[in-house]
């Protein structure tokens, strides 16, 4: 049976669209990784003014390195030492009077209460005589009406100051009643509580590092009084620094956490872990936009280096490359 041959014409064109194809393919595999860009940073810390006091010394200088608990800068502590002082003398009062509470009363003030029971005592016993005296003579007629009352006004006067007396030795013999215990308690632990708030004031008016770091700012000079919240100094801390990135919606699947990238920075190539993107978009700075970017609209990332660059600047512009290792 006779075998069919295929025509020249068709042939050519078959390695015409394989050409095609190869060279297409071979395109894309020369064609460079996605670059995306942004800059170099470092974690910040900031130290806020923890009162409105004037700074008397500065430690340190901008773009020094420092350690940590090493002093930056030190604020005017002469208002906050005298509240201390004052919570420290209503501390010591008070402590004495919650010991003079717990103590009780004197034997002194019980003898005294007993010897003004005995006395009220025998006022009221002579009050009680002149009044059964007066009430015989006034039946005889010997007194008048106004006398008897006045006898018994006598009597009842000097039996009340009698009760008043023992109720007196009573309280006394009672002592202390809890509740005033337990109310001079509150009042000593307050006046503690305000005296711990103020040396805690006190403590922060000595700025210190949290951290090791660089300082990267002093936003306020000697001399200065800056308001409470004001940043006093802004620190650079971190092993190494990090790429931030805008990545646009055009590249965002290309990229995710934990992929592996080249950086390149300060003429370096480095590898770097993608740690962070941010899910909602921003509009992307103009120094980040890359070829034709229609729609502007970016995604915050952040990508960590290794600790061996941490002699790397912040503020460096830096290109991050999707896929593939440093060359």
């Amino acid at each position: 049976m006779p075998v069919a041959r295929r025509s020249k014409p068709m042939t050519r064109h078959l390695r015409r669209l394989a050409a095609v194809a190869g060279t297409i393919l071979l395109a894309a595999c020369t064609q460079p990784a996605p670059q995306i860009l942004g800059t170099l940073e470092y974690e910040r810390i900031t130290l806020p003014s923890p009162a409105a006091e004037r700074i008397v010394a500065i430690a340190v200088h901008e773009g020094e390195r420092v350690a940590e608990a090493q002093v930056l800068l030190q604020l005017d502590v002469s208002y906050t030492q005298a509240l201390l002082d004052a919570d420290q003398a209503q501390i010591a009062a008070q402590e004495q009077v919650l010991r003079e509470l717990q103590a009780g009363p004197r034997s002194e003030a019980i003898a005294r209460a007993k010897a003004q029971v005995a006395s009220a005592e025998a006022n009221a016993r002579n009050a009680r005589s002149e009044l059964k005296r007066v009430q015989e003579l006034a039946r005889k007629a010997y007194f008048s009406a106004t006398d008897l009352d006045r006898a018994r006004t006598a009597a009842t006067a000097a039996e009340a100051q009698l009760d008043v007396a023992k109720a007196s030795l009573t309280e006394l013999q009672r002592g202390t009643r809890p509740e005033q215990v337990a109310q001079a308690e509150a009042t000593l632990a307050a006046a503690q509580a305000r005296r711990l708030a103020e040396q805690v004031v006190l403590d922060k008016l000595t700025v210190r590092a949290p951290r090791a770091g660089v300082v990267d700012a002093i936003p306020y000079k000697l001399g200065d009084q800056a308001p409470v919240g004001a940043p006093l100094t802004i620190l650079l801390v971190g092993d190494a620094p990090y790429a931030r990135i805008y990545v646009p919606a055009t590249q965002r699947m290309l990229i995710e956490v934990g992929d592996a990238v080249t950086v390149r920075v300060a003429g370096k190539a480095l590898q770097g872990k993608v740690r962070m993107i941010r899910s909602e978009p921003v509009f992307t700075p103009y120094y980040a936009l890359v070829g034709e970017d229609a729609t502007r609209l970016s995604y915050l990332a952040e990508v960590a280096l290794a600790p061996d660059q941490a002699d790397l600047p912040a503020g460096l512009p830096v290109q991050v490359e999707l896929g593939g290792t440093p060359q």
